[in-house]
C-alpha cells in the first residue's frame, strides 16, 4: 500500500493505533447518560407548567365557590397552600445556568488540540467520559432540588383540594 505523504512532505510509515472501542462505547453511554438528564429537565419543566395549569383550575373552580360565603379557616388554609405551591413552581421554573450539558469548544481546543497535538481519541475519550461524570453529578443535585419541589407542589395541591372543597361543605 503507498504511503501518502503529509502537508509537510513527509510519509507516516506506522500505521494509526487501533483505537479501543471499549473507550468509544463508555464514552457514547456517558453522552446518552447527559441526554437523559437533559430530558429530565425539560420533563420537570414540562409538568411545573401542568401544576399551574391544575392549580389554576382547581382554584378558580372551587375556590371561586368556596369564597362566596367569605372567609372561613379553611379559605384562609385553601389561599396559603396556593401561595406556597406558587413559591414552589417559581422554584421549579427558574432558570438554572448551572446545568452542564455539552462541552466548551474553547476548551476542548485547549485541552485536546493546542496542549497535546498527538493524543488519540482514546485519550480523549476516556478525559470526557469523566468530564461528564463529573458534570451529571453537579446537575443530579438540582435535578433532586427540583423533584423534591414538584412533589411537594403535588401534595400541596392536593391539600389545597381538601381545603376548598371542606370550605364548601362548610366542615
Amino acid at each position: 500500500m503507498p504511503e501518502h505523504p503529509s502537508s509537510a512532505g513527509e510519509s507516516h510509515s506506522q500505521p494509526a493505533a487501533a483505537s479501543d472501542p471499549r473507550l468509544a462505547f463508555v464514552y457514547a453511554e456517558a453522552v446518552r447518560g447527559l441526554q437523559h438528564q437533559q430530558n429530565v429537565v425539560e420533563s420537570l419543566n414540562t409538568r411545573a407548567g401542568n401544576l399551574i395549569f391544575a392549580t389554576a383550575f382547581v382554584s378558580s373552580l372551587l375556590g371561586g365557590r368556596a369564597l362566596l360565603d367569605g372567609l372561613g379557616p379553611w379559605d384562609w388554609l385553601a389561599l396559603t397552600l396556593l401561595f406556597l405551591i406558587g413559591l414552589l413552581v417559581v422554584i421549579m421554573l427558574w432558570p438554572y445556568y448551572a446545568y452542564t450539558f455539552r462541552f466548551d469548544p474553547e476548551q476542548l481546543l485547549q485541552d485536546f488540540v493546542d496542549q497535546n497535538p498527538s493524543g488519540s481519541m482514546d485519550v480523549m475519550h476516556r478525559a470526557l467520559a469523566l468530564r461528564i461524570k463529573t458534570d451529571m453529578a453537579n446537575n443530579w443535585r438540582i435535578i433532586q432540588r427540583l423533584r423534591m419541589a414538584l412533589q411537594l407542589a403535588l401534595f400541596l395541591l392536593l391539600l389545597e383540594l381538601l381545603a376548598w372543597l371542606f370550605a364548601i361543605g362548610r366542615v
